[in-house]
């Protein structure tokens, strides 16, 4: 007697109408355990470095840039030297992180990575601010100053090493604008400070940098750079290879002129708004300030656009931008466009730190990123300290500005 079709495919436990359900029960013990591990497994997902808490460990060292700024008098007061004396105070701090960049790149990046730099550079920090707070003369302190201001430098490489992990720019790009702000909200947390606690307190700002160093030294710890030992650390830290690299070049060349104009600017349109005004020297930096930090809290949208527009069009952007800053800040004959010009700098300043930190390590091992970041940080210091030597050579020195 033959069989249907739908007898034959009963037996083989499908129907005409199609395959059965399949379930659990009609499996063995490791078919079911196998199935029930496929739909509670966990999925993973990469997060990205945390661009806030990173910004808060690099924007105390831009606050120890600025902080000291209306303190200086009663610094000198109290130190008995001069005014032109107590102003080593705030250009140790340069000093310091000009040399503390490379340093805390090469000696404690190339073993522990980013977690080493932050370890380090805390450390350094906490020594130099007490000594700053100690310090019974100026050479103490200035000294203190340099060892809170290499740690500081430390901190801010670390961040921007961390931030280069996401590739698209936006991490470090938030980095750069906490920085930014930090420097303006600086001279104004400095001068509050040392209302209450006296000229030592505006100094050891970067203190509040160790508030977060538990969370970034655990942040800096994911994916972090292999550690490497003996001859072969020792190679790692020689940077002729990134020097050689053309996205490093690029990057870091733009950088530096960005930089320079922008800290150039700072100095020299503050002077042009007072001189065209007539306002006290406390009044043109309370303005010059907000209009940093307008601008620099407005080159999110560029960072967020970057993909979009291309590498080659940003880095147009970025040099025509600072161009006709200079330009502008230069030729206005009206304060407002001159402070426009101060902020037009400021948003290519923070935009351009964000967006070229990722472009430094271009066609490099990824071993190499975070020297590759230190050295990219020190063009960008590099300007911090050139472009008002360089604007004070054409700039009318009798208007005192606060930076």
């Amino acid at each position: 007697m033959a069989t249907t079709s739908t007898d034959q495919d009963s037996g083989r436990g499908r129907t005409a109408a199609g395959p059965a359900r399949i379930r659990p029960k009609a499996l063995s013990p490791e078919r079911t355990w196998a199935w029930i591990r496929l739909r509670v497994r966990p999925r993973t997902r990469t997060r990205p470095p945390s661009g806030l808490l990173l910004a808060a460990l690099a924007a105390p060292a831009a606050m120890g840039v600025s902080g000291p700024s209306l303190a200086l008098p009663e610094a000198a007061r109290e130190l008995a030297v001069s005014p032109a004396s107590a102003a080593w105070l705030m250009t140790a701090f340069g000093l310091g992180m000009a040399a503390g960049t490379p340093l805390l790149s090469a000696v404690a990046g190339p073993r522990r990575g980013p977690a080493g730099i932050v370890g380090a550079g805390a450390a350094l920090v906490a020594l130099g601010a007490a000594l700053v707070l100690l310090a019974p003369s100026l050479p103490l302190a200035v000294a203190g100053r340099v060892l809170e201001a290499t740690g500081a430098a430390g901190l801010n490489v670390a961040a921007f090493q961390i931030a280069g992990r996401d590739r698209s720019g936006r991490t470090a790009g938030v980095v750069a604008i906490g920085s930014a702000a930090g420097g303006t909200v600086g001279l104004f947390a400095g001068a509050a400070l040392a209302e209450v606690t006296g000229w030592r307190g505006a100094l050891v700002l970067p203190l509040l940098s160790l508030l977060v160093v538990v969370p970034a030294r655990r942040l800096a710890g994911r994916d972090g750079l292999p550690s490497r030992t003996g001859a072969e650390g020792r190679r790692s830290a020689l940077p002729l290879d990134i020097l050689r690299a053309p996205g490093f070049r690029v990057a870091a060349g733009l950088m530096l002129a960005v930089a320079t104009v922008n800290f150039a600017l700072l100095y020299a349109a503050p002077r042009r708004v007072a001189a065209l005004t007539g306002w006290s020297s406390v009044e043109t930096g309370a303005v010059a300030s907000l209009a940093a930090l307008a601008g620099a809290l407005l080159s999110w949208p560029l960072v967020r656009a970057a993909p979009a527009i291309g590498a080659r069009r940003v880095r147009a952007v970025l040099a025509l931008g600072s161009l006709g800053a200079t330009v502008l800040a230069l030729a206005a004959p009206w304060p407002a466009l001159v402070l426009v010009a101060s902020g037009t700098s400021a948003l290519v300043t923070a935009g351009g730190q964000g967006l070229l930190t990722g472009a430094a390590t271009d066609g490099l091992p990824a071993a190499r990123h975070g020297l590759a970041i230190g050295l990219f940080n020190l063009a960008f210091l590099i300007g911090v300290a050139a472009g008002p030597a360089l604007a004070a050579r054409f700039t009318d020195q009798t208007v005192q500005f606060i930076y």
